[in-house]
């Protein structure tokens, strides 16, 4: 492995370690929606879609990424303005319409971070044939912070609150920044204008290839999800505790991160097309598997499926970065995430629309049945 190689694996890290980290308070911040305010799952899954609304944007973040200042300096921004916003949401209990606010602030900040390390990601994975290595290092990395954040924060959810868990981000951010700082970017600060928008937006949608990986990756990721519902099962139904809820997310993530270091043994030599026909129909059963749902398969499901979960996303992670375009890599590459991640909104508010119509297990059935949306496509998009 080469120098330039290797720092490209330590920002990459940092940057995803504190990814992973931010959702320190979210059982805090769940727990405080559930049972402060009282709201059912179809108002906290209203919530959360519009608390990433950032993600949705990407495209536009990656246009400022590759146009202006370079990636580095995006990345010590975002870090040093989530700092400071994590420190005013530790502070106090806000009035609710404000603290969606500033969430919303501070999710757009991590998307600048995402946006920018996953531009640097690209480039220089590409030169390398490396982009699934490095994104097995990136998640990696940011699922050892999920085994801390599953203890820490149902530790915290159990003794504190969430404005607890925002106060102990203060620190990461801070060592997160010094890993940016001595980062050598190899590209230069550009103060200038961009003056080719409209160019660079023809190159982008009109890209058939580009065009058609989106469809595919947004219809690929949707299905109206019911997470936040069985959240409510484990505590409600099964009785456990914050802590073994969190203990459990936690036993899930060391799966993870096998999956990950199995995709970064792999990535290279297996066949995308093939795994990503087999992984639609792995999907869907998995998906129904959710009708059985029991204390002791719900343990079952979360090891067992957050291996394979994890081999599966990067897959498509790894599919997106190698159909990213050159010079436009963080613009392109963020096209591909936002639509994943529109997809992944758009799963919490039919989930959330759909919950009352057909109830849990029907919800679940229609998840499955919505895999197969994608099946079309993938011949168009790997040859």
């Amino acid at each position: 492995m080469n120098n330039r190689l290797l720092r490209v694996f330590c920002l990459s890290s940092a940057v995803y370690f504190t990814q992973g980290i931010e959702t320190l308070p979210s059982q805090g911040l769940f727990y405080y929606l559930k049972e402060s305010l009282k709201f059912t799952p179809e108002k906290i899954m209203l919530i959360s879609g519009v608390i990433t609304f950032a993600w949705l944007v990407k495209p536009a973040i990656g246009y400022i990424v590759d146009n202006f200042l370079n990636k580095k300096i995006w990345i010590l921004i975002s870090l040093s303005c989530s700092a400071l916003l994590a420190a005013v949401i530790g502070s106090n209990h806000l009035p609710l319409a404000f603290l969606v606010g500033m969430l919303i602030v501070s999710s757009a900040w991590a998307a600048f971070r995402d946006v920018s390390v996953d531009g640097i990601m690209c480039v220089e994975g590409k030169q390398h044939n490396a982009t699934g290595k490095i994104q097995s290092v990136q998640w990696i990395s940011i699922s050892v912070a999920t085994l801390i954040t599953g203890i820490g924060g149902g530790y915290i959810a159990e003794k504190w609150d969430y404005t607890t868990g925002y106060l102990c981000l203060i620190p990461v951010y801070i060592i997160a920044g010094a890993f940016a700082y001595f980062y050598n970017a190899g590209e230069p600060i550009r103060r200038e204008t961009a003056s080719k928008f409209i160019q660079d937006m023809k190159t982008l949608l009109g890209s058939r290839r580009l065009v058609w990986a989106g469809l595919f990756v947004f219809l690929y990721q949707f299905a109206p999800s019911f997470g936040t519902p069985l959240l409510f099962v484990q505590k409600d139904v099964f009785k456990w505790s914050k802590v073994w809820i969190g203990a459990l997310g936690t036993i899930g993530t060391v799966f993870a991160v096998i999956g990950a270091l199995l995709y970064f043994k792999f990535s290279q030599k297996i066949n995308l097309k093939k795994w990503l026909f087999f992984s639609v129909f792995l999907g869907a059963a998995t998906t129904l598997s959710y009708l059985h749902y029991t204390p002791a398969t719900a343990v079952a499901y979360d090891i067992v499926y957050s291996l394979m979960g994890m081999f599966v996303f990067l897959m498509i992670l790894d599919f997106m970065a190698r159909n990213s375009i050159p010079g436009l890599e963080a613009a392109s590459f963020a096209l591909l995430t936002s639509l994943s991640n529109l997809a992944v909104v758009a799963s919490n508010f039919c989930g959330a629309f759909l919950l009352p119509v057909l109830g849990l297990q029907g919800l679940i059935v229609m998840s499955s049945a919505a895999s197969f949306l994608c099946l079309f496509i993938i011949p168009k998009i790997i040859v």
